[in-house]
């Protein structure tokens, strides 16, 4: 459990009695773990609690886990991606440096991962034309108060069937169950509760399990916690279950980013190092969201009676550990895609001994619950006009549909849309630049938090990618001119100069390379819409709504979307931010038993496109790799925009 004490060094120590340790002290945190001779920095900063960037997973190409050794010694191998100057300096790759006795390590503040700020109200505003019904406030875990009739000559019921005959007097359970720890307990709570007892129930598919009974009437004290687990950044919400009201947020960067950005770098890692690995971390990040929201609002973890977590169909297994090795290899199968609540505490989330673990509804291999609550929470399952739902990530899903039918296909657009990837890329936390315009006059931008600029995240890369196209520092493949104001060299290769050092703490630019990667992550969403408009026989003029989804989207610029075809040519004032609809439909649907059964039924109706399968899907990527396509004509208001038409 956490506490408010303040210390000048904290200190973790694992030691081993079989193999030789040594310390490792990590600066400015002052933070300092023991570790095994050979460890490598980047799993003694894990150790320590610190988040370092890391996109490769470990294996040393990415070179964003780059730290200074101040003290001591590490085994390191040459790279290219440190600079001669670094290295004479002392940089080394975290992941590839391994200590070989006491080391001081100092981390700056760019290779550092700061915590996300979470959004209390996970901007669940809905869109106008589709918006999904208010569900009836009927969670998933309730308690209600049983006020039993002792037992008497003329009435000698069990008392478990005493118990489960008031139940079915005030609750549609036609199946009800209880587990042997409580029967055990169940004749002395009631009889020292004089038989005023609380009952707490929960819904496990068709039957209705009796979780606990406790003495005296507790209604009011059951807490739920949904949780958005995302492949980058897992946000909680705490739950005051009998009014439906938010009490508290929490959100911390996925844990599992040590072991790559890309979900299937995670999937390599499990086949390679168990499941059990990935799973501990993800859970660990759950309890610690729970802990930090449990804590500031003086909740007890008893009587937290349920976890709803919303994640992508890898998320989902990695949090059940669950092997996930078929979804990357053909036919991308699935080892549950509606798994069954279970115990929390079998997966190790700390809460209620006995609350339960509930997950949304898949719907394919890279199609998973996050979508199925995107849908949930955006009404567009209930809506008569057709909408194009878009969730701006890592995975690139896609939904396009009404209330007649849906299909939904993933495309996979790599992590460059949240920061990383990309040279000066980081995520949108404080100090990173959201909105970039290019003037004569010079480059103006602003940051999260109106600090000073520490790098670029998504909608910031978005931005300066389709502001130097407007401006003429890019041709339509995406090169970059060699006469342009601000074009510079970096390491012999082309980059455009957004923020000199001075003004801020590094150089900040965008490489040819980082603008090749913006292309390749927008071309495979777009190409993904394409398939599915093609594939479906509609146009896009046919859509009447496009909703994009994800947190992202509340710092997108809706014209350099477009101006960078990230999206279609489409009128803006018809393209609505839905903010976080993955959090949003796990709420709704701890909160609804009703909102769960449509999520079901959502999950089943929607068909699933596998883009793998797609014969001229590359085709269309290669068309999307141009500003903003090849073909203009699909394009005709950033034509006429860029006075081309």
């Amino acid at each position: 459990m956490r506490n408010n004490e303040k210390y000048e060094k904290e200190e973790v120590l694992h030691p081993s009695p079989s193999v030789p340790q040594t310390r490792v002290l990590f600066l400015p945190e002052e933070k300092e773990v023991r570790v095994p001779l050979g460890t490598t920095l980047l799993s003694a900063a894990t150790e320590a609690g610190l988040a370092l960037q890391s996109l490769c997973g470990g294996e040393g190409i990415c070179g964003r886990c780059r730290v200074r050794v101040r003290e001591g010694q590490v085994e390191t191998s040459p790279t290219l991606l440190l600079s001669p100057e670094e290295v004479k300096a002392g940089y080394v790759l975290a992941c590839q440096a391994r200590v070989l006795g006491e080391v001081v390590v100092e981390v700056p503040r760019e290779t550092l991962v700061e915590r996300p700020t979470p959004d209390l109200d996970a901007r669940e505003f809905l869109a106008p034309e589709a918006h999904a019904p208010p569900f009836r406030l009927d969670p998933l875990v309730q308690k209600i108060f049983l006020p039993l009739s002792p037992p008497s000559l003329e009435d000698n019921l069990g008392d478990q069937e005493r118990v489960f005959r008031e139940i079915q007097k005030r609750w549609n359970a036609p199946v009800l169950q209880a587990g042997l720890k409580v029967l055990r307990a169940l004749p002395e709570t009631l009889r020292k509760a004089k038989f005023q007892v609380t009952a707490t129930l929960a819904r496990r598919g068709g039957t209705v399990e009796l979780l606990q009974v406790e003495e005296g009437n507790r209604t009011k004290e059951a807490y739920g916690v949904a949780v958005d687990v995302g492949t980058s950044t897992v946000v909680a919400h705490l739950l005051h279950l009998p009014s439906g009201r938010t009490l508290d947020a929490e959100a911390k960067y996925n844990s599992q980013r040590v072991f790559g950005a890309e979900v299937t770098r995670r999937i390599l890692a499990a086949e390679r190092e168990g499941p059990e690995k990935l799973q501990a971390l993800v859970v660990e990040d759950i309890n610690d969201l729970i802990s930090l929201m449990v804590e500031r609002q003086g909740v007890k973890l008893s009587d937290v009676v349920a976890v709803l977590c919303a994640g992508n169909t890898a998320m989902t297994h990695f949090l059940l550990g669950l092997p996930a090795s078929t979804l990357r290899k053909t036919p991308y199968v699935a080892a549950a895609l509606r798994p069954p609540p279970v115990r929390a505490a079998e997966v190790g989330i700390h809460i209620n001994p006995r609350g339960l673990l509930y997950t949304m509804p898949g719907i394919g291999g890279w199609v998973g619950g996050d979508i199925t609550a995107g849908i949930l929470a955006s009404g567009l399952h209930r809506s008569p006009k057709l909408i194009l739902f878009v969730d701006i990530g890592t995975n690139g899903e896609i939904v396009l549909g009404c209330r007649d039918w849906l299909v939904a296909a993933s495309a996979s657009a790599g992590p460059a849309f949240e920061g990383t990837g990309v040279t000066c890329g980081m995520r949108a936390s404080r100090g990173a630049i959201h909105k970039v315009r290019l003037t004569p006059a010079g480059v103006f931008y602003e940051t999260v938090g109106n600090v000073p600029a520490k790098g670029l995240c998504g909608s910031g890369l978005i931005d300066a990618v389709a502001e130097m196209f407007r401006a003429g520092y890019l041709d339509r493949a995406g090169r970059l001119q060699a006469n342009g104001k601000f074009v510079t060299e970096h390491h012999g290769e082309r980059a455009f100069l957004l923020v000199p050092e001075g003004l801020a703490e590094r150089d900040i630019f965008i490489s040819q390379r980082d603008i090749e990667n913006i292309l390749c992550a927008k071309a495979a969403i777009y190409a993904g819409i394409s398939v599915l408009l093609r594939e479906t026989g509609v146009s896009i003029e046919d859509v009447s709504w496009v909703y994009i989804a994800g947190a992202f989207g509340s710092h997108l610029d809706l014209q350099s979307a477009v101006t960078l075809g990230l999206i279609p040519d489409f009128p803006l004032e018809r393209i609505k931010f839905l903010g976080n609809t993955s959090l949003a439909g796990a709420k709704m649907a701890l909160l609804s038993q009703a909102a769960m059964d449509e999520a079901q039924k959502i999950a089943e109706r929607v068909t699933y496109y596998d883009l793998a399968g797609c014969p001229y899907y590359y085709q269309e990527f290669l068309a999307a790799k141009f500003l903003p396509h090849t073909d203009l004509s699909r394009f005709p208001r950033v034509a006429r925009l860029l006075k081309w038409g």
